[in-house]
């Protein structure tokens, strides 16, 4: 395949085998004289729909989800856009017996992070505000936690002065 010429699928110009992908439309090329209806599998369909200028930069979240199906519905409407998108489980809940339940964060890379967000407003999905911070505020957990050694420190109290 080194020495074939490529073309675009989009607007059907040439290309040297040195590029990856159409100058003008930004579309990945393919081998130009290959066969023009060639069956795609899902994962080829998937990365054609993928725009490159939307895969730069960091990882930046842009949404939550309540499960494993909704964050996916997610990422099918960012696809539709061109908005590459990363699922994973949000903090705190990973627990292997319900491994599509529990809230998950919806991620893209810096680049795609105002494309997406436009979706995601125009769908309802997220508000107009900026994106909340995906970690858990440390003042909250530390109450928590001081709350919780109270808790034990009392039970450990009344049972030492019950049994006298």
């Amino acid at each position: 395949m080194p020495g074939e010429a490529l073309a675009c699928p989009s607007c059907a110009s040439k290309h040297p085998p040195d590029e990856r992908f159409c100058p003008s439309c930004g579309m990945p090329l393919v081998a130009a004289d290959g066969p023009a209806t060639a069956a795609l599998s899902e994962r080829q369909e998937r990365a054609r729909k993928i725009k490159p200028q939307y895969t730069e930069g960091a990882l930046v979240r842009v949404a939550g989800a309540s499960n494993q199906a909704e964050a996916e519905f997610i990422q099918g409407m960012l696809l539709e856009e061109g908005v590459p998108s990363l699922v994973r489980r949000a903090a705190g809940f990973d627990v292997p017996d319900f491994m599509a339940g529990g809230p998950r964060e919806v991620l893209v890379a810096a680049s795609g992070a105002p494309t997406a967000r436009e979706v995601l407003v125009g769908a309802e999905i997220v508000g107009d505000g900026p994106p909340r911070p995906s970690r858990e505020n440390p003042a909250r957990l530390i109450a928590g936690l001081l709350l919780g050694v109270a808790i034990v420190a009392v039970i450990l109290f009344m049972g030492t002065h019950v049994w006298d």
